[in-house]
């Protein structure tokens, strides 16, 4: 997944991370897709972090709602990319929002779904910095011994990451094989809880 110049004959240069929120489904037990949850603060929320916490452009991965972004109220600034295969599950949606970060400069990705609301700037600005500094260029947010988000991934995994990135698996069948993820805890600065149920019901960790 390099990005080359308009001639195709040398890479480009990358450098600073892009954000990727992966808002594709269709949020079954939600009862609504995920990216119009509570009126999209949702989705907000998870660009605002990853806009605040560093990382440009922010990248959302869209599906269930169709490709059209005024169907969600996509914020000011992010980039709409849409998964027409996203009904095969969370990998769809990670190998879509890769393919669109490839087309930029970025030098690595940050990856946030879209139902993790109380992750802000501060979580996503400590485990960039966190995989700044680590040779593997892999890094996750760690809640209370549980893995995560934002997941950052350096950009000489990605061919790997979209390779394995099948079905709902999404990112975890490649970074599962790794032993030099950074995990970087976060218990002070939020929950990290994802939520699959409206607040007005009940919540809890799904863990995808």
């Amino acid at each position: 997944m390099a990005a080359s110049d308009r001639a195709g004959n040398a890479p480009v240069a990358r450098t600073g991370c892009a954000g990727i929120v992966l808002a594709a489904g269709a949020g079954t037990r939600y009862g609504r897709p995920k990216a119009l949850a509570e009126g999209g603060a949702w989705l907000r929320a998870a660009v605002r972090a990853l806009r605040d916490g560093g990382c440009a452009p922010v990248i959302v991965v869209l599906g269930a709602t169709g490709p059209a972004p005024e169907t969600v109220g996509l914020p000011a600034g992010a980039v709409p990319v849409w998964a027409p295969d996203w009904a095969t599950g969370i990998g769809a949606s990670l190998r879509a929002g890769l393919r669109a970060a490839a087309r930029t400069r970025a030098r690595a990705v940050a990856i946030m779904p879209v139902d993790t609301p109380d992750v802000g700037a501060d979580v996503v600005a400590r485990v960039l910095a966190a995989e700044r500094a680590a040779p593997s260029g892999l890094a996750r947010a760690v809640f209370h011994d549980t893995p995560g988000h934002p997941v950052v991934i350096d950009h000489k995994h990605w061919t790997s990451v979209s390779a394995e990135a099948t079905a709902d698996s999404g990112a975890r069948t490649y970074l599962s094989s790794r032993d030099d993820m950074v995990c970087v805890t976060c218990d002070d600065l939020a929950t990290g809880r994802d939520h699959d149920f409206p607040a007005s019901t009940h919540a809890d960790r799904s863990g995808n």
